[in-house]
């Protein structure tokens, strides 16, 4: 088989680029080691920019979202029990949408299989060959057989543990990397969310948040030790411990309801540079992770998406490289600025093991500057909303 560009990856990402490339009349095939029911089971993040949005509907995908998603144009940060809000849509003119990644994911494969995309999924032992010379290709094992994709570049769209960046040689890598000392016990439920809007709260007990898929199902993580074990938290204690560290009016008005998923999800900041090796691209968690405190992740790999798309399109509708040599410093400096904005929401409301008393009143004082002051509130914002591409 041959194709223009061999995608490694089903993920948003990897759905998001075929997509916009096969709309633009540039073949491409996208392969994942898994099933197509086992990436849509992943639970995942659901707060999108409206960069992001921008991108779906550009891919045609973007009707549901529309429909169903959830505008917000605020949310709280919650700290010395009170409760305020950030006005996103009154300091930037924009807002961002709450929906489900799984929703989104689903929305680009359907939009895939509509106009003929080709996704091969169950696909064992990919690999990608030769991308520092001219004439790249992909193999993997379908049905006890290898077989081979030859391709003019490859993208790596394959998330943090996937076969693209671990194909790249150490030495052509810099990682840097930061690993937080606590992770997020988080649980879904069909219930009522407790707030209209997100609620990031900073309690000396440990951060919380309160955050939503739709209008009937609650998303809700409370920080917490890195050893702990799910089996540790039933749902009524975890739903007592979010109460403690809410102010009263949140706490007293929460409804509960049985969880159906629970897991704890360790935080850590890494990026991967470069993101371009010869012939192949990194793009998303296969570059770059952040800590969910800032809403970040999906929409990075995004915005990747449009920077490489950009450049793809540029070297086969005007003949020009620019763009595919420009694409790593492109989407490095939006990368960094991303992860310094995830780095401090998650410094700011977080408690660390030597946080103590001082520390806990310097993050107080600073949030209490942050709600207080329009500039701060304006920068804020304009982080959380996205910076321009």
């Amino acid at each position: 088989m041959r194709t223009k560009v061999a995608i490694i990856g089903s993920g948003p990402s990897g759905l998001l680029l075929g997509q916009l490339l096969a709309n633009a009349g540039i073949d491409n095939i996208i392969l994942d080691r898994v099933s197509k029911d086992y990436i849509l089971g992943r639970v995942r993040a659901g707060v999108l920019e409206e960069g992001t949005v921008g991108l779906l509907d550009q891919a045609g995908a973007g009707a549901r979202i529309h429909r169903e998603g959830l505008p917000h144009d605020g949310f709280s940060l919650a700290f010395d029990g009170r409760d305020h809000r950030i006005d996103l849509y009154g300091l930037t003119g924009k807002h961002v949408m709450v929906y489900g990644q799984t929703e989104l994911t689903h929305d680009l494969m359907d939009k895939r299989e509509a106009t003929g995309g080709i996704s091969i999924y169950e696909a064992a032992n990919v690999t990608p060959h030769d991308f520092d010379g001219g004439i790249p290709y992909v193999t993997y094992e379908k049905d006890g057989t290898t077989r081979r994709i030859d391709c003019d570049f490859i993208a790596g769209c394959d998330g943090y543990h996937g076969v693209s960046r671990k194909s790249v040689p150490e030495s052509a890598l810099r990682i840097f990397e930061k690993v937080y000392p606590f992770g997020w016990l988080g649980i879904l439920a069909e219930v009522q969310p407790v707030s209209p809007e997100l609620i990031y709260a900073n309690h000396p007990r440990g951060f919380a948040l309160c955050s939503m898929r739709s209008h009937t199902r609650s998303r809700y993580y409370i920080q917490c030790p890195l050893d702990d074990k799910i089996e540790k938290w039933p749902d009524d204690r975890f739903y007592d411990e979010l109460r403690r560290r809410l102010p009263t009016e949140h706490a007293e008005a929460m409804v509960t309801a049985p969880s159906f998923e629970k897991s704890i999800a360790p935080l850590r900041s890494f990026v991967a540079e470069p993101m371009r090796f010869g012939r192949l691209f990194l793009a998303g968690d296969a570059a770059h992770i952040v800590p969910p405190t800032g809403a970040k992740g999906l929409n990075l790999a995004a915005s990747d998406v449009h920077y490489l798309f950009e450049s793809l399109r540029e070297y086969y509708g005007e003949k020009s490289t620019a763009g595919i040599d420009a694409y790593s410093e492109r989407a490095l400096k939006r990368v960094w600025k991303a992860v310094r904005f995830s780095w401090s929401m998650t410094t700011l409301l977080h408690r660390f093991p030597d946080t103590g008393d001082f520390g806990q009143k310097i993050q107080e004082a600073e949030l209490d500057y942050l709600v207080h002051s329009t500039a701060a509130s304006t920068a804020l914002a304009e982080n959380y909303v996205g910076l321009p591409y």
